[in-house]
């Protein structure tokens, strides 16, 4: 089965917005950790956000939400970038303006994941995504609006 145009137009979207902001994110922040430089980092948490911002604007225009696989690739990320930053604390040196620009932009991941549930979801409509009642989970997708 051949995937349809639009859908190939979105993907290599996406993976441009993420190619340019999320590469030059990971760079400053890079940068940022290397000179304890706090702005420095700072604005690489901002290009990523800006990248994160940018996906959930092309998945509006094309009336999609995230992929099974960008969820997946989304969420092992951010576990394998807390799980970095934790054994760099407890095993490193890591210096105080380090240990704040990641904590700064851990802050920050989260709670664009919660707004992005609320936005999209309903404030309901995301506690429901959590939160299994004695019925099972609410499966009904979102009302159009």
């Amino acid at each position: 089965m051949q995937p349809s145009t639009v859908k190939i137009e979105r993907n290599l979207l996406v993976f441009a917005i993420w190619s340019a902001l999320g590469t030059i994110g990971v760079l400053l922040m890079i940068e940022g950790f290397a000179r304890d430089g706090y702005a420095l980092a700072l604005s690489g948490t901002a290009a990523i956000i800006a990248a994160l911002a940018a996906h959930v604007i092309v998945n509006a225009m094309f009336g999609t939400g995230f992929s099974v696989g960008e969820t997946a690739l989304g969420l092992t990320s951010f576990g394998a970038l807390v799980l970095v930053f934790v054994l760099s604390v407890l095993l490193g040196d890591v210096s105080r303006i380090d240990f704040y620009a990641g904590l700064t932009l851990f802050a920050v991941l989260a709670a664009a994941f919660v707004t992005y549930l609320i936005t999209r979801h309903g404030l309901r409509g995301a506690f429901s995504r959590f939160h299994v009642g004695t019925h099972g989970p609410d499966l009904t997708p979102p009302p159009e609006t």
